[in-house]
């Protein structure tokens, strides 16, 4: 008998553990699925707050072990490591390292002398730097901008940025297109929100929710028992204006460089320029320019003024620099007159006349041993200085015969200070940039000049190698300081040469640049672009009215932005505002009652009257 009942005993204990079991096994699954729920429900309230932005998301690669959690290294064939390439060179991360990369690239085009900007100075750091030069030489940084790395970092940013803009593009077309979402389940997990209750009918308070909301410029539609609105779609404009301004100013740049042409020309007063290439003292272009398409005109150089500070610390300061000019555009035009500045070309048919330079080229008369005269020219000199002391070297190269009859040529060394110090004050340097005391000195040679060589030379410099000094009463070079108005006499009665006065010379660029125009649009509207994309805020506003168990309307607000703002909350209290004036606070009932010392946190449906301000009280989630 005990043993019957203990053994019952056993096997309903046996039971009721079982069945306790059982249960908690239960509890434990519902309460799993309770928080599944949970999770799907926080998905699906997520899920209202996602494409707020166009930027593509991140694929996480297909793994061996499937989809699951696996570790494998990513399978990917072919195509499989192109896609990944392609998704890589298209992502915004790539596209902002490339521009990175080109700003370093034009880092050493400032620095290091550039062949396409000024062969002499190219040539004078490579024989002043002879370690570095076949260094730079290997890695292209005397052409920067024509290297085959800057190339393929540029080329590179181009294909990134349009392989980001395009399907962003889309993406944004398709949000406009499309309207904003439904509310979530639960808007107190939103950042902004607030509530209260109202006698008005909820068809009502959405409404004029609508109108509110409408007013506000945001787009807004009725779904189901809720308004959903949204705003800001500005700040998505912005980006994608932003990178194609980035794209315009490459394709721009690239233009540029393709076909260009730019060329100097040297002028002195009297003196004209047409715009032909024999005309040019140097001229570069593009790989794509055509030099038929040179703009047809012509100018000629009637003056040139100068003008400077003549006392005080800034003694010698340039304060005008005019080169005022006669210039005919076409073939048969009408002569115009214009004036050309600093900074201010001069602008015929696309193409910009810049003055760039100028300085002081001495009128000189040479004679030979009869008298005759052999050269009557002005010879510009380079200046050295800020006061514009010059040299140079006048050059007759044909016409001049020795007291034998022989054909020679003549050179003479010039060195030019249009404000001189006087004898015996210090080296022959100008003391002013003005010619209040002009001197050149001059010192003479006879030979060969070497220019029918064929080698080209430069015509400020003189090559001496195969000519002989003249020589004065003491067997030494003859040279000479002049005055305006005064001669120096070559030895043996082999001719003379007079130094007849002043004139000034100006430098000119002339250049021809497409896509100045489209590059500067661009870079304004990548300022505009990016100040939208950087101070618009793109969010969204639901508004829900429903019925509440006591017949009184329960009104719930919440917004959502792309990024936190502190701002939200107070828009959306402003909204709330704006909607209470039709939409009016139920006043509490006086029978309500008392509510205990520690109340549970009412529902939605169960909130108080009185609407709270987002700004002054967050909703609950308000951190999710």
């Amino acid at each position: 008998m005990s043993k019957t009942n203990s053994s019952t005993d056993t096997g309903a204990r046996t039971e009721e553990s079982d069945t306790g079991a059982r249960t908690a096994e239960a509890a434990a699954g519902n309460a799993y699925e309770d928080t599944a729920a949970e999770r799907e429900q926080e998905r699906v309230d997520h899920a209202a707050g996602e494409q707020l932005s166009t930027a593509p998301r991140e694929e996480r690669p297909e793994t061996e072990s499937g989809s699951g959690s696996g570790t494998g290294v990513p399978a990917m064939g072919v195509v499989g490591w192109i896609r990944w390439f392609w998704r890589q060179l298209t992502s915004m991360r790539v596209a902002l390292i490339l521009l990175f990369l080109l700003s370093l690239g034009a880092i050493p085009g400032s620095l290091i002398p550039q062949t396409s900007v000024d062969d002499l100075k190219v040539q004078n750091f490579k024989d002043q730097h002879t370690t570095l030069t076949p260094i730079y030489e290997k890695l292209q940084l005397f052409d920067v901008y024509s290297s085959v790395w800057f190339s393929a970092i540029y080329i590179l940013l181009f294909v990134s940025l349009i392989g980001c803009i395009v399907p962003r593009t889309g993406q944004f077309v398709g949000q406009l297109r499309s309207r904003p979402p439904g509310a979530p389940k639960r808007l107190t997990r939103l950042p902004a929100y607030t509530t209260w209750r109202t006698e008005a009918e909820p068809e009502a308070v959405r409404e004029a929710a609508l109108g509110v909301l409408g007013k506000r410029r945001f787009r807004a539609h009725a779904v189901g028992d809720a308004v959903a609105a949204e705003k800001g779609y500005l700040r998505e404009a912005g980006n994608l204006v932003f990178h194609i301004a980035l794209i315009v100013m490459l394709v721009a740049f690239a233009a540029g460089q393709l076909f260009k042409s730019e060329g100097g020309k040297l002028v002195v007063e009297g003196d004209g320029f047409a715009n032909t290439l024999t005309q040019y003292d140097d001229f570069k272009s593009g790989s794509l320019y055509d030099s038929d398409s040179l703009a047809p005109f012509s100018f000629v150089l009637d003056d040139f003024v100068g003008t400077y500070e003549e006392s005080g610390p800034q003694r010698g300061t340039p304060r005008t620099f005019e080169a005022r000019v006669k210039y005919t555009e076409g073939a048969d035009g009408p002569e115009r007159k214009s004036v050309i500045r600093v900074n201010e070309p001069l602008v015929v048919d696309g193409t910009k006349v810049y003055l760039i330079a100028h300085g002081y080229a001495p009128v000189v008369t040479v004679r030979d041993g009869k008298g005759k005269v052999v050269l009557r020219s002005s010879v510009p000199l380079l200046p050295i200085d800020n006061n514009i002391t010059s040299t140079g070297a006048i050059k007759v190269m044909d016409g001049y015969r020795d007291k034998n009859g022989a054909k020679t040529q003549l050179g003479f060394k010039a060195f030019f200070v249009p404000t001189f110090a006087g004898h015996g004050k210090g080296q022959m340097f100008s003391q002013f940039p003005g010619a209040e005391f002009p001197v050149l000195a001059l010192s003479a040679y006879r030979g060969s000049l070497g220019v029918d060589s064929g080698l080209p030379q430069n015509v400020y410099q003189l090559d001496t190698s195969k000519m002989k000094e003249f020589k004065n009463e003491d067997g030494e070079l003859l040279k000479k300081m002049l005055r305006p108005g005064e001669k120096l006499d070559l030895a043996d009665g082999e001719g003379s040469i007079t130094f007849d006065g002043i004139e000034e010379w100006a430098s000119f660029q002339i250049s021809q640049q497409p896509g100045n125009g489209w590059a500067l649009g661009g870079a304004i509207a990548a300022i505009a672009g990016l100040a939208g994309s950087l101070f618009i805020q793109r969010r969204r506003v639901w508004v829900r009215a429903v019925r509440g168990a006591d017949g009184v309307t329960v009104v719930e607000m919440a917004g959502l932005g792309r990024s936190e703002s502190a701002k939200l909350p107070e828009e959306l209290g402003d909204l709330a505002a704006a909607l209470i004036t039709t939409a009016p606070v139920a006043p509490e009932k006086t029978d309500a009652p008392e509510k205990p010392d520690a109340p549970e946190k009412p529902d939605a449906n169960e909130a108080g009257s009185r609407p709270v301000h987002p700004a002054d009280a967050p909703a609950e989630g308000a951190e999710k």
